[in-house]
């Protein structure tokens, strides 16, 4: 039985590999979301990833589509207590922004799709600078004290934000957020480490990192001439195009070669061996694609090939 991680400060219990929803109604139907979300759940895994704006980027959509098919699936399995749900509030296009109201709405909405009663963790999406974070923290504390939302956690947010947000719930005494969502992996590390990795780290908040495989580079697929049928195609080959890249897929390609796991699990496991990383995020298409990303909970890598993945990253 893989154990699992608990997020943060919060009372929540997760698989360390936390199941992606931006596909689910926009590259994968209805069938292959329950498909891939019943294999996940068959291998031990737990916690569900969405947003209230997934998929409103594919035309006819409006945005909510993943938290629907998310919510169709719940009810089927009858298996809500079980599954650790996480969504976000702030992009959806009818929803736009953190000020008080929106959160409030976009929260009903949101419990509306996935058909609950409560969302387990709930995510500030993109940051918005033009309302205060007391404002948003205490529309966030009234989810929570009303039963509607678990735990609450940001993503997308500044150092500097973050802390202020700790500190006003830290002063007053409410809700304060127990996990963080960064752009994080081995191609993009600015983009966390550093001041804001260090205040997560002494808050004692948990980071589930978004494009932890880089959009599908780090599964080993692009390579130098080799064309990809992918939606993400061109998002990931320009990793190609930087000596960086290259380096991370030589060293990849080694620690895989002599663990006998798949490139992605490797990519996977250095960052969930990161300071503060509780569990990366990572969307599967296909029950196929699957296997590689759950491998994660069984891959320990030493630190040898720690230092030698961080060390090709630089």
């Amino acid at each position: 039985m893989t154990s699992l991680r608990t997020l943060g400060s919060s009372d929540l219990s997760v698989f360390p590999l936390a199941l992606g929803g931006n596909v689910f109604g926009w590259t994968a139907d209805e069938t292959r979301t329950f498909a891939v979300l019943d294999a996940y759940t068959s291998a031990g895994g737990n916690f569900v990833d969405t947003a209230d704006s997934y998929s409103a980027w594919v035309p006819g959509n409006e945005g909510g589509e993943s938290e629907t098919l998310i919510g169709k699936w719940l009810a089927a399995r009858g298996n809500r207590s079980e599954v650790v749900v996480a969504t976000k509030v702030g992009a959806h296009p009818r929803h736009k922004g953190l000020s008080a109201t929106t959160i409030k709405a976009a929260a009903e909405e949101s419990l509306a799709r996935l058909g609950t009663d409560y969302i387990d963790l709930y995510y500030t999406h993109f940051d918005d600078p033009s309302v205060p974070v007391e404002e948003i923290v205490t529309a966030l504390d009234h989810l929570v004290k009303e039963g509607k939302v678990r735990a609450i956690a940001a993503s997308n947010l500044s150092a500097e934000r973050l802390q202020a947000s700790l500190d006003f719930s830290e002063r007053e005494g409410l809700a304060r957020y127990t996990a963080l969502q960064p752009h994080y992996n081995l191609v993009s590390r600015h983009t966390y480490e550093g001041e804001l990795q260090d205040t997560a780290a002494r808050a004692g908040l948990a980071a589930v990192p978004y494009y932890a495989l880089a959009s599908g580079f780090l599964t080993g697929k692009y390579r130098p001439g080799a064309a990809v049928e992918s939606a993400r195609a061109q998002g990931a080959s320009k990793h190609l195009e930087s000596e960086r890249g290259l380096r991370v897929l030589a060293a990849l390609d080694e620690v895989a070669q002599a663990r006998g796991a798949e490139i992605a699990t490797v990519a996977l496991a250095w960052l969930a061996a990161q300071p503060t990383v509780a569990a990366p995020i990572a969307s599967a298409r296909t029950v196929e694609q699957l296997a590689a990303l759950v491998a994660v909970a069984d891959l320990e890598l030493t630190g040898g090939e720690l230092a030698a993945l961080t060390a090709a990253s630089v």
